[in-house]
């Protein structure tokens, strides 16, 4: 079994996004159904003047002590790698691309491969992947019995995945035309096929993508394999704008029909193929394992030493990250406030009023014609894309009115509308932790809280010097959780009450909409970490050996003795929920929003 097919390597594939990848990164999971930046007349520097600075989300304080310096986060979407931590605490890794041993089943027998002929594979091939002029082959079976016509039917479409096949005649005589399944009939229900008894009814394996969220890679494969999307499991979902490895799980799909979809699939791959009797669930992971290179650094080796030595032995306060609360003149947060204050007509305005900053030309004459005319239908017609929240919420007016918001508001899935009342949880926990930090810093003191089991609990001046500030955690505001009773527990009932908001009564009358709370520690200590300097010349130069460029044998990337520029790279595992950034955060001591790295990497380039 060869390791890799022949394929180009993936290293001439990559290239600098730049802040574009920047702003669309930090969308991330949260927002992946709200409308894509384009590029505008207007330049990005100009743009994220308008954003968000990690200080109006409450991100305040670090805790190391080194002087703090610069460097540029995420230059090419390279610079950012994960590897999914799965629930054995395995780092998952893509390092096999065979298909299993025992892979001898109807649906991909080597007969499959012989009832073609070497001419018809490779025109076959050249459809697959799109490098034929025609849009169809046609093969001759006028001649054929009908057992030989049904397995011609199914070697295309086991053999060459995306294919689909039909019976023509044509002048007379009979043809199997194989086509693009992409379109009308992608979504269609999958053919049955005969399963072993004694295989289990899913197959596992390891996807590695670069520069494609989890739901746009599983949309992908589902297309390419005529099944539903919701035959596929994972167990989170993983950053856009990066080089991410994780496990996915699909129902009575064969590793040989997803092995063959590596001949035609752009940065994805397909490996580690195994048979298990049970899907994937969301949140099973254990974590993620990070490795980053910040570019042309400004400190110093003794800088670098202290900040990376006190992330290792100390951590790092764990805020929320910036993607956690968009990146346009609205922040989620603020619409997540309106809809906790039943504030229905300023959620309806936050969302779909004029902003500054650029955003899409439609978009713009959208919300201008929203403020004109306050007509849904008329605004609708200015969106050609409707499945951006603006659109669905659009809908929603049109179809339900606009004395009915909270029915028109539904139409956004619910992920999203969940996403603004989160972010603003977000938000009052970074600035509650920021709070407590100026108050009473890297110790634990009574009025805090830690968790006994799955309940917190508030120490007393005694069990506080028996306990590091890596014990306590802050909540979520909810109805179902407790306050630290000292100053800073006073200080979230002054924050929501200046919001208009009851924190004994977080219940809402929408039942989503209603807040239980949860518990978060204020510290988060890394492990595995590990770190060097690199110097380089080149900014296109990749820094990180990927997994496929390990497959491919491509040559580990080449550090200099001596170069222009400095880079720092850096690995590190967290558990799941944690920010990344925010570790980066406290190495650099340095603002880490879009709209810093925006203005840092435009100086860098001018």
């Amino acid at each position: 079994c060869s390791r890799a097919g022949p394929q180009p390597t993936w290293r001439q594939r990559g290239k600098i996004y730049g802040l574009q990848a920047l702003i669309e990164e930090s969308r991330g999971d949260e927002e992946e159904e709200l409308c894509e930046e384009e590029e505008e007349e207007e330049s990005f520097a100009d743009m994220m003047k308008h954003g968000l600075s990690e200080a109006d989300v409450g991100i305040l304080k670090f805790i190391s002590e080194h002087r703090g310096f610069s460097g540029i986060l995420k230059e090419r979407y390279s610079d950012f790698v994960v590897h999914e931590i799965n629930k054995e605490g395995r780092t998952v890794r893509l390092d096999d691309l065979c298909v299993p041993a025992d892979e001898e089943s109807p649906e991909c027998s080597s007969t499959d491969s012989q009832t073609l002929t070497e001419e018809q594979k490779q025109q076959l091939e050249e459809l697959q992947l799109f490098k034929n002029k025609e849009a169809s082959v046609a093969i001759e079976v006028q001649q054929d019995s009908k057992e030989k016509r049904t397995l011609l039917h199914r070697a295309v479409k086991t053999l060459y995945p995306g294919l689909e096949t039909k019976t023509e005649d044509r002048d007379g005589k009979k043809f199997i035309v194989a086509y693009h399944a992409a379109g009308k009939t992608a979504l269609a229900a999958p053919r049955k096929h005969s399963w072993p008894k004694n295989r289990g009814s899913f197959c596992h394996f390891v996807l590695y993508k670069e520069n494609k969220d989890t739901m746009d890679a599983i949309n992908l494969l589902s297309k390419f394999l005529r099944v539903r999307p919701n035959m596929f499991s994972y167990m989170g979902t993983k950053d856009k704008r990066a080089v991410t490895v994780q496990e996915i799980a699909v129902l009575k799909i064969s590793a040989e029909r997803l092995s063959h979809l590596n001949k035609c699939l752009m940065n994805l791959k397909l490996g580690n193929f195994s048979y298990k009797k049970h899907p994937l669930k969301l949140g099973e992971l254990q974590g993620n394992h990070f490795t980053v290179v910040l570019r042309n650094i400004s400190g110093s080796q003794e800088q670098v030493e202290q900040a990376m030595t006190s992330l290792r032995e100390t951590g790092f306060i764990n805020y929320y990250g910036m993607q956690r609360f968009g990146t346009t003149a609205v922040p989620t947060h603020r619409v997540g406030r309106a809809i906790l204050q039943n504030n229905w007509k300023e959620v309806v305005d936050l969302i779909l009023k004029p902003r500054p900053g650029a955003e899409k030309g439609y978009l713009v004459k959208c919300r201008e014609e929203w403020a004109r005319s306050q007509d849904p239908e008329a605004a609708l017609k200015k969106l050609p894309v409707k499945r951006c929240v603006e659109g669905q919420l659009l809908r929603g007016l049109a179809k339900y009115g606009k004395n009915n918001i909270i029915t028109a508001f539904g139409l956004i899935p619910r992920n999203n509308r969940l996403m603004y009342i989160h972010s603003y949880q977000s938000y009052i926990w970074n600035s509650m932790v920021s709070k407590r930090m100026e108050a009473f810093g890297l110790r634990a003191v009574e009025g805090d809280l830690v968790l006994r089991g799955s309940s917190a609990h508030v120490l007393s001046a005694d069990e506080a010097d028996k306990h590091s500030l890596h014990d306590v955690v802050m909540p979520l505001p909810g109805f179902d959780v407790i306050y630290p009773t000292h100053s800073v527990g006073g200080g979230y009932r002054d924050m929501l009450s200046a919001d208009d908001l009851d924190i004994e009564n977080m219940r809402h009358k929408v039942r989503d909409y209603s807040l239980a709370g949860a518990y978060r520690r204020i510290l988060i200590r890394p492990r595995d970490v590990s770190w060097e300097l690199i110097q380089y010349d080149d900014p296109r130069v990749p820094l990180v050996h990927t997994d496929v460029e390990k497959l491919e044998n491509a040559p580990a990337p080449l550090y200099l003795k001596e170069g222009k520029y400095r880079a720092l790279k850096m690995e590190f595992s967290l558990p799941s929920s944690t920010y990344a950034t925010m570790a980066v955060r406290e190495v650099l001591k340095m603002d880490t929003s879009i709209k810093n790295q925006t203005r840092l990497n435009s100086s860098w380039l001018n």
